[in-house]
């Protein structure tokens, strides 16, 4: 029985033709159950990617096991959004966290989740995904939160407005001050 937070081992966006568009993948130190030594080169990586592309390529399924691996995985436009694990994982679990992530990266993207628009907001994708998973532990499953989250301004970032009128209200504010100043003493 696997009672581990630790619960992502890689997430993968593929295009149709088995090209990478993403990956992250997860090899967490602080995981009770050691380091993981699955994908630690780039062409580990490839070829478990390409194999995968092999067995997921056309649309109908959602869950596979493969080489030793669970992997939830989604179709979109010209997209496969994949989450890997150990094959001791709940698979609802990860599918419900597949399906969280792209609803938000689809609210985010505007309805369309596609390879175009993925590449050129992948700093939002990648707040996006950070706000899902951290380090291979899923964090949240709030399409909405995670959505808002990456899209909220920042606080210090409000403009400040300066016209005529915000000058002339603090010159005779501060002329009022000054009058009362000079009143008092």
């Amino acid at each position: 029985m696997n009672l581990s937070l630790y619960s992502i081992q890689a997430f993968i966006v593929l295009d149709t033709e088995g090209n990478r568009v993403l990956a992250k993948y997860y090899r967490s130190k602080s995981n009770p159950q050691g380091e993981t030594k699955d994908f630690q080169h780039l062409k580990e990586q490839k070829t478990f990617e390409k194999g995968l592309w092999g067995k997921t390529k056309k649309p109908g399924g959602d869950i596979i096991l493969y080489d030793s691996h669970l992997v939830v995985y989604k179709h979109s436009l010209d997209l496969i959004l994949y989450f890997v694990a150990s094959p001791h994982e709940n698979e609802i679990m990860l599918s419900h966290a597949l399906t969280c992530l792209t609803d938000a990266l689809t609210m985010l993207l505007r309805n369309s989740l596609e390879k175009r628009g993925v590449l050129e907001n992948l700093d939002l994708i990648l707040l996006c995904l950070d706000e899902t998973i951290d380090d291979g532990i899923i964090v949240d499953t709030d399409a909405t939160a995670i959505a808002s989250r990456v899209t909220r301004p920042r606080a210090d970032s409000t403009e400040i407005i300066i016209n005529e009128q915000s000058i002339m209200t603090a010159y005779q504010t501060m002329k009022d001050r000054l009058q009362q100043g000079l009143r008092g003493t």
